[in-house]
């Protein structure tokens, strides 16, 4: 056991959140040690936000050359994974090296540290031979895993998460796919338009289940895959080829499987017991201020506030502040954004409508089709997706949106902000909305009301 180092801040985690935070800490003085285990920087850069979206970006162009007849002329699509791999090897991950992302965190001031850190007491944390004592602030932001569900034969198959479908150099000839969430869907889209046969198994009874039923009505008509809803997997075997037994007592067969189940938190590795906090915990509850305990703040992925990058940040900047003693406001999350980088996106922010009726007494919706607003009318082919707008009538503001369809990740930002600031849906009314756009649609949805 070496000395203990006293510091002022450890980082236990340094994926978006936990790197934020460090790097804000240590470049306004304080000494600050950042525990990684894997990459700097986390899933968001290597293995998901940034590659993913470099994968939809190729297959999206694939499906807009594919509009060109009856819209701009004729083409012919032979589509190629390569240049899609190197992209994501060479230009978005340096080839799964995080050699930038510890530079930039040790050029702001803060040390790193490569292992994986137990608590050992209050401010206290062992990583490896070292033992490091924060007297400001521990910092607990060490994200989530992919679920893996304890289906019969499952284990020891050569299974892949996102990890290894980011990865892959070449692509199979079929997939299938557990789980129908934002990210089995994503991935579905993606290789079905590079000529794979997908198939996507999803218990629920219908895809993107967390979101508005017309999302999931669009994000079915547009993915290209064969979508199973309604069973889940019993059994898995593999010989070469995956077999997934069906609880409806079906089966389907692909050369690739990959499990989209969803994500958790780890929490029982850290020695949280050791702090007073539940090892046990699905997630670490945190105060507006992102406290999770006396001197101790969490963030990212690991609240359960959202698997977000853009939650991360915010949380971190909030946690920032409070240890600084800057002040400012605290964690408000009524209008959290997130999007679906489907081709059409679908952007959503705040409660969905069966959210808002459970929650609240007085709720109407205003849905406008995108192909019947003037810019889905011009777009033409790929014009698939929707407004819907989510009214609390009693206090007069929007509490929920949805916007899918060609900008639908860009046009959710204007209704983030009326919710954020609780704009009066009269003010929305009588605002001028520009023609022809697709963001024109908000004030046809909101006239809808």
């Amino acid at each position: 056991m070496g000395d203990v180092r006293n510091v002022d801040v450890v980082v236990i985690g340094l994926g978006v959140g936990g790197e934020e935070t460090a790097g804000r800490l240590a470049a306004a003085g304080l000494d600050v040690i950042g525990v990684e285990h894997t990459l700097v920087g986390g899933e968001c850069p290597y293995w998901g936000c940034i590659p993913t979206k470099m994968m939809v970006r190729a297959g999206s162009a694939i499906a807009e050359a594919r509009r060109i007849p009856g819209l701009a002329g004729s083409a012919t699509v032979e589509p190629d994974w390569a240049p899609v791999a190197r992209r994501v090897r060479d230009e978005a991950t340096d080839g799964w090296d995080d050699k930038v992302a510890v530079d930039r965190f040790t050029g702001k001031g803060g040390t790193f540290v490569r292992g994986r850190a137990t608590i050992t007491g209050p401010g206290r944390v062992q990583v490896g031979e070292q033992e490091y004592a924060a007297s400001r602030a521990l910092v607990i932001a060490t994200g989530t895993v992919a679920v893996i569900p304890p289906i019969d034969g499952l284990a020891g198959t050569p299974y892949w998460t996102n990890r290894e479908a980011v990865e892959t150099n070449t692509l199979p000839g079929s997939l299938l796919i557990l789980g129908g969430g934002a990210i089995g869907c994503e991935f579905a889209q993606v290789f079905a338009r590079f000529g794979v046969q997908v198939t996507i198994i999803e218990g629920s009874d219908r895809i993107l289940a967390m979101e508005e039923p017309e999302s999931s009505e669009v994000a079915a008509s547009v993915i290209g895959a064969t979508v199973r809803t309604g069973v889940r997997a019993a059994k898995v075997s593999y010989d070469g080829a995956f077999t997934v037994e069906l609880s409806d007592g079906s089966t389907v067969t692909g050369e690739k499987l990959l499990v989209a189940t969803g994500r958790a938190a780890r929490l029982g590795e850290l020695g949280l017991e050791t702090v007073g906090l539940d090892p046990s915990a699905r997630f670490l509850t945190t105060d507006d201020r992102m406290r999770a305990g006396d001197r101790i703040w969490a963030v990212g992925d690991v609240t359960g506030n959202g698997a977000f990058t853009h939650m991360a940040m915010y949380e971190a900047d909030i946690a920032v502040r409070d240890i600084l003693d800057q002040g400012g406001p605290g964690a408000d999350y009524r209008a959290r954004p997130r999007v679906t980088f489907l081709d059409p996106e679908i952007g959503a922010v705040g409660l969905t409508s069966a959210q808002a009726a459970s929650q609240l007494g007085n709720v109407r919706v205003g849905v406008v089709p995108l192909d019947q607003t003037s810019r889905g009318f011009v777009h033409g082919p790929g014009n698939e997706g929707f407004i819907k707008v989510v009214a609390d009538m009693d206090r007069g503001v929007l509490v929920g949106a949805t916007t899918a369809g060609p900008a639908g990740g860009e046009m959710i930002g204007a209704l983030a902000v009326a919710i954020h600031a609780e704009v009066p849906i009269a003010t929305l009314r009588s605002q001028i909305w520009a023609y022809p756009t697709f963001h024109r649609g908000i004030g046809d949805a909101i006239k809808a009301l």
